[in-house]
């Protein structure tokens, strides 16, 4: 796992593993990491250090898309322990018994409202895979897309104007962003690569998002893929890293609470 400065693009490393671990969220208090390895969820100290982890009850199967509210004390996982489909659970910030909020799998989920009432997530209903919203209490889901092929990654920018989101509507995949209530959906980025999960910083100024070969369908693990950011006062982009990852890189929010920096992770292959 790396922390990468953005100004410079210098990266560090917080934490190397045999292990496979993914997706790394940065605590809203700057102190430490959430990320998932074998089903489970772990803690890290930003230093660094020995994971520990964290308690998720009867859910075990948790996938890389996970998140902390914006308030700190919650945390969003999804989890495939109840049947082999994805479901959205909240819990505890600090661990517990997870609460089930999405009724229907699988469900994603990969952004929080910056007022913490409402849940952005990918989901597949009759074969279409869809952005949708749910109070956090649960509830009716509301679709927000509904354009053929798949929509997925929302992340919500910092004022809570924008849903971020990735759409191959158009055949190559690339950043869109939308109204929260679906309406007055606008293509961001239109270039050779296919661009996914683009994540907002918390000073509104970026999106950093990870670019596969336009020949890669999906976002498969064990790629040479290209880390950029877009300033969005101009929509310039330029690269941050060039790593091996993909699947598990930065599937979800990354940014650290100054808005300075990115973790994610990279990957090497490794032979018997």
């Amino acid at each position: 796992m790396y922390s990468l400065a953005i100004a410079s693009t210098d990266r560090s490393v917080v934490y190397h593993t045999r292990d496979h671990i993914e997706a790394p969220n940065w605590s809203h208090d700057g102190k430490y990491f959430l990320f998932n390895s074998k089903g489970k969820i772990y803690k890290l100290p930003v230093k660094g250090g020995t994971p520990e982890l964290l308690d998720t009850g009867s859910q075990i199967k948790c996938n890389n898309d996970h998140g902390i509210s914006p308030d700190g004390t919650q945390f969003a996982i999804s989890d495939q322990t109840k049947d082999g489909k994805s479901r959205i659970y909240l819990l505890p910030i600090g661990g517990g018994t997870p609460r089930q909020i999405t009724p229907l799998g699988p469900s994603y989920w990969h952004g929080w409202s910056p007022d913490g009432k409402t849940l952005a997530y990918c989901a597949d209903r009759n074969g279409e895979f869809d952005i949708y919203t749910m109070p956090v209490e649960g509830g009716e889901e509301t679709r927000l897309t509904t354009a053929p092929g798949l929509d997925d990654g929302p992340d919500y920018s910092p004022d809570g104007k924008y849903i971020y989101f990735n759409s191959n509507r158009t055949g190559m995949m690339q950043i869109w962003r939308m109204k929260p209530d679906g309406s007055e959906q606008e293509q961001i980025t239109s270039d050779d690569y296919n661009n996914w999960f683009a994540h907002p910083s918390p000073n509104g100024q970026w999106i950093v998002f990870i670019s596969f070969d336009k020949d890669v369908k999906g976002h498969p693990a064990n790629q040479d893929v290209v880390l950029r950011l877009m300033s969005l006062s101009d929509r310039k982009i330029r690269v941050l890293a060039k790593l091996f990852g993909g699947q598990g890189t930065i599937n979800v929010p990354s940014w650290s609470p100054n808005s300075q920096n990115v973790a994610f992770v990279s990957y090497q292959m490794v032979y018997p």
